[in-house]
């Protein structure tokens, strides 16, 4: 890897920015941050969990931006319904213009097509463009550059590039091509960017047929949303959850690593993998809206996993199965107040919630009549897993120590009930009583003088985590000890709407991360669960308005400095957007 010095970009006009002014563009296979500037900050290449091509935002080497010509201007942005096709809209002091941005759909694993397209909106536009690809996160420079017939050609690295619609662009003395492009009002003027693991053999991607697809892709992936108390939302986060979602059915967790939930704190993870539990987080909330085609993706997917992995099963994967690699160092700068780290160690770690996720997910799909053969044995493996080893330490929804958290054995409890309901007598009848026994003996180990649950039997702190398990049907929702750790929870760990995962000391909320987005909407869901319904609603709106103009969600949220914190977008919080806005539209069902 080079040092830092080499890798340090060679276009410091672009520094690192807020998360919430970043947008997301997606196409299955691998993502890009797009900054205000139009500064590409951020594309793994050719995959989710690939060294990055452009990784500004860890200030490190690559960038491709488009900018508005005209100094200064003003930025703003929305994408088409439905759909994670980005227009960057920038007003000068003479006039509006806008890009618009996607990655064509439907993806390639191998080969990423990014359009952009610059709209002159009132009048003569003038715009900046540079392009410098820096494959290995800033290690590899184009070389063999050289533009035929209009269309520039190039290597980076191990990845092959082809860009068309800049023939007049020069060459940089650092080796990136720069133009200034001028579209008459009411024209537009495409950019073609195609890069690739293998070489670029066909003819340059049309760029007309290629708009055309991707527009027609979307609208047939991400059809309207209807019935929910917040539509527009909730169709949005469909279409994140449809833009991190492989074609081998693995949803990236996050589109970014290395980015902090607290400055200077180490919490700087690479979130570029599939974990079990956030697909069936989304498993579950797609379900909520009926057998939509990613609910199948997260079933075979977790499927899969369950078959070939069994009782060893693992917390994560990449999207497409493989094993995540172990955890280590970039020399890069890295996002302000953070250190770049690729890998994850959840490879190491036995997470036994997972499994009582997974099958919590093969009941919602047997409720929306999806659940084959294949996959009731793969249930019946999990359960077989949890028969044998729930009594086990596991790391927790939390990964942190092992230890015998109550969520894991909860979580467990709730995916045997729901399970059970879709079962023969005789099996689920085993099956309940298997959840009797975990709740039973979780609660002599684990339940709090107070009558509420406990993290753990060595831990007496509340966890927000233990909210979800009585949502999902581990203990009833008028258990004493459900009331008691919602009132609990509310009471030490809420802050004006927002949720804390726990204390993780002595000192204040807030003072040690920010607040769990996740966490504040599964309150929401326990709310309404307990017919609260002013409450229940409060809740989802606070944490609704966690985000960014893009509409975006990160894992935490600062409430004193109101930014996201943590890698971005965070896919488990736009799955509980889009399970709460549905079910807080209608009665909660009964039991």
């Amino acid at each position: 890897m080079a040092s830092k010095q080499e890798a340090v970009s060679s276009t410091p006009e672009y520094p690192p920015q807020v998360l919430r002014d970043y947008s997301l563009l997606a196409d299955g296979e691998r993502g890009v941050l797009v900054g205000p500037r139009g500064d590409f900050a951020w594309m793994c290449a050719p995959t989710w969990d690939s060294d990055a091509v452009f990784s500004l935002l860890l200030g490190g080497a690559g960038v491709y931006a488009l900018t508005p010509a005209e100094q200064p201007f003003i930025w703003g942005g929305f994408y088409e319904r439905g759909s994670l096709i980005w227009h960057s809209r920038w007003v000068t002091t003479s006039q509006s213009m806008e890009s618009r941005e996607a990655l064509a759909l439907p993806g390639d694993r191998h080969t990423a097509v990014v359009l952009r397209r610059v709209l002159a909106v009132d009048g003569v536009t003038r715009v900046r463009v540079v392009l410098d690809p820096r494959a290995g996160f800033g290690r590899y420079r184009m070389k063999n550059l050289k533009c035929d017939g209009g269309v520039w050609t190039a290597r980076s690295g191990p990845l092959y590039l082809r860009w068309s619609g800049a023939p007049e662009a020069s060459v940089r003395s650092d080796g990136a091509l720069e133009t200034v492009l001028s579209v008459d009002a009411g024209d537009v003027h495409d950019l073609v960017l195609e890069l690739s693991d293998r070489p670029l053999t066909e003819e340059p991607v049309h760029a007309g047929r290629a708009w055309e697809g991707t527009v027609d892709a979307w609208r047939h992936a991400v059809r309207p949303v209807t019935g929910t108390i917040a539509d527009g939302d909730a169709r949005q986060a469909y279409a994140v959850l449809r833009g991190l979602t492989s074609s081998g059915g693995g949803m990236a967790a996050a589109a970014t690593m290395g980015l902090p939930e607290r400055a200077e704190e180490g919490r700087n993870y690479d979130y570029r993998y599939a974990w079990i539990r956030d697909q069936c987080y989304a498993g579950c909330a797609l379900a909520a809206y009926g057998p939509h085609p990613l609910l199948d993706d997260a079933v075979r997917f977790v499927c899969d996993r369950i078959l070939e992995d069994g009782p060893n099963l693992k917390p994560a994967y990449t999207v497409y199965g493989g094993p995540v690699p172990d955890e280590r160092y970039l020399d890069l700068a890295g996002y302000p107040g953070g250190t770049p780290k690729v890998g994850n160690w959840v490879n190491r770690q036995f997470q036994l919630d997972a499994f009582g996720e997974a099958l919590l997910l093969f009941a919602a799909a047997a409720d929306c009549e999806h659940l084959g053969p294949e996959q009731w044995r793969a249930a019946e493996v999990a359960i077989a897993a949890i028969a044998d080893r729930w009594r086990e330490p596991d790391s927790g929804i939390w990964e942190l120590d092992d230890r015998c958290w109550a969520h894991s054995r909860l979580s467990c409890a709730a995916g045997l009930r729901a399970i059970a309901a879709y079962a023969p007598s005789g099996p689920g009848a085993r099956w309940n009583a298997l959840a009797d026994a975990i709740v039973a003996d979780t609660a002599a180990t684990c339940l709090h003088p107070s009558g509420r649950w406990q993290r753990a039997p060595d831990d007496e702190r509340i966890d927000a985590s233990l909210l979800i398990p009585a949502v999902r049907g581990a203990v009833p929702a008028d258990d004493p000890r459900t009331l008691a750790t919602l009132d609990a929870a509310l009471d030490e760990l809420g802050d004006d709407g927002f949720m804390y995962r726990f204390r993780p000391d002595k000192r204040p909320l807030g003072h040690a991360e920010g607040a769990f987005v996740l966490c504040g909407l599964q309150a929401s869901l326990a709310l309404h669960q307990q017919g609260r319904e002013v409450e229940a609603h409060r809740w989802f709106e606070r944490n609704r308005a966690a985000c960014g103009p893009p509409g975006l969600y990160a894992e935490e949220f600062d409430l004193a400095q109101r930014q996201l914190r943590g890698n971005l977008p965070q896919a488990f919080v736009h799955a509980l957007l889009l399970e709460s806005a549905k079910r807080l539209a209608e009665p909660w069902p009964e039991p």
